[in-house]
Parts: structure tokens; sequence; C-alpha cells
């Protein structure tokens, strides 16, 4: 589960860094939320 977070978190990273605008920041953090949520949905 550890490794897990650890890569989403590493994804979600990359994403934001990989944006030019405040929109696009925006979009990538709800990205990456929808990621780490369905990751925990799926350890459940």
């Amino acid at each position: 589960m550890r490794k897990l977070m650890g890569l989403a978190l590493a994804a979600g990273a990359l994403m934001v860094s990989a944006c030019n605008t405040v929109e696009g920041v925006g979009r990538d953090v709800s990205s990456a939320g929808d990621t780490v949520a369905k990751t925990a949905d799926g350890a459940k």
C-alpha cells in the first residue's frame, strides 16, 4: 500500500510540474486526487 501511494504522489508531482497555467494546475490536482481515491477504493 505504501509503495502504491508513493507512486501516486510521484505521478501527481510530475503532472503538477508539467502544467503552465493555473487552470492546468487545477486539472492536474483534481486528476491526482481522483487517482488516489480510486487507489484507496481498490485497497478496501
